[in-house]
């Protein structure tokens, strides 16, 4: 019986304790199809540290990401009608709504919240591109119509983090008439002097880049985010012409003066908050300022000094150009004495 003591019982207690391991704890670099751990991927940013290949986030990292201490508060969403039309297709709108929700945990893709940046109370949506990819419904409609109207009353700025596939065709025309409802929202923060910072990222497309996340004072894209209004291949197909690769990646974009600055994940924070300064004349509190390294006080002190410099500069080069002229027209003039002396001499 010792080799059911020995071989048997241990090999049912290890199969008996065995863990399963979860499937998500390595994720596939779409770029260069390596395998990365998904820890160093939070501890990222959810930035592929080798290829720099941004990977779509959720609103809640976003919001973390973002404002001070990932300290904020969320406005909630307003109420609407689910489902308008009794849409169906392969399956009802309801049921394509109730499994977002479950998946998300939100009640539609756009979440709107406030929070410090960098000491700047600032108001955020964000368009949440795991809720059905982030499509424009009325639900998200008014969302976004609340958050700007609250920016308004609060008198802070407003941050779109875009990220959606367009109309959500299960509302029809309600869904499109959320575009220019939230048009005259934007309108209303122009009114109030207020900036408005877009954010487009992977993907942003359909009616929502014809529309509002285009009407931004400053547009700002992560690297590699596709933007545009219709897909290549409709484009190449309806124009029978063959488009260049990357035409509606951000760097692209920007080249050609659709997108103002394509900013790095890490690096967005610092951004809308100096733009935000910048448009609402604040300045950088002490605590932040205390922060700057010897290196950035050496520049600033620099470039400070350059106005002197270059006056003193001027000076001394106007000051030794009016010796050295004063020194030739001196030995002109002797020269020309000597030569009156020496007709008189002869």
């Amino acid at each position: 019986m010792n080799w059911i003591n020995t071989v048997v019982r241990p090999k049912i207690r290890s199969f008996l304790n065995r863990r399963d391991v979860p499937e998500n704890l390595w994720i596939k670099d779409p770029v260069t199809g390596e395998m990365v751990f998904h820890r160093d991927l939070e501890n990222n940013q959810y930035v592929v540290p080798n290829s720099n290949f941004h990977m779509r986030i959720n609103a809640a990292q976003r919001f973390q990401y973002l404002f001070d201490d990932a300290d904020y508060t969320l406005l909630e969403a307003p109420e609407v009608v689910d489902d308008p039309l009794k849409f169906r297709d392969i399956k009802r709108y309801s049921e394509r709504l109730k499994e977002a929700r479950s998946k998300t945990g939100y009640k539609d893709a756009v979440q709107v919240a406030q929070g410090d940046v960098e000491g700047l109370f600032l108001t955020a949506a964000v368009q949440d591109p795991n809720f059905m990819i982030g499509t424009l419904g009325m639900a998200a409609g008014e969302a976004l119509i609340k958050g700007m109207m609250k920016a308004v009353e609060d008198k802070t700025p407003f941050i779109l983090f875009s990220a959606s596939g367009g109309a959500r065709m299960q509302e029809s025309i309600l869904s499109l008439m959320q575009m220019p409802r939230v048009t005259i929202a934007v309108q209303a923060l122009r009114e109030a002097g207020l900036p408005y910072i877009v954010v487009l990222t992977d993907p942003t497309t359909g009616g929502v880049t014809a529309s509002y996340a285009m009407l931004g004072d400053i547009h700002i894209a992560e690297p590699g985010a596709l933007i545009g209004f219709a897909g290549q291949r409709v484009i190449e197909q309806t124009i029978r012409e063959k488009l260049p690769d990357g035409f509606q990646r951000a760097e692209y974009l920007k080249d050609h003066g659709m997108v103002d600055m394509v900013v790095h994940r890490h690096d967005l924070k610092k951004v809308i908050a100096r733009l935000c300064r910048f448009f609402t004349n604040t300045d950088v509190p002490e605590d932040l300022a205390e922060e700057r390294t010897s290196e950035q006080v050496a520049i600033e002190k620099a470039m400070a000094e350059l106005p002197a410099k270059a006056a003193t500069a001027e000076g001394e080069k106007a000051a030794s150009a009016a010796k050295a002229d004063a020194r030739e027209a001196a030995s002109a003039g002797t020269k020309e004495k000597s030569g009156d002396a020496d007709k008189k001499a002869d």
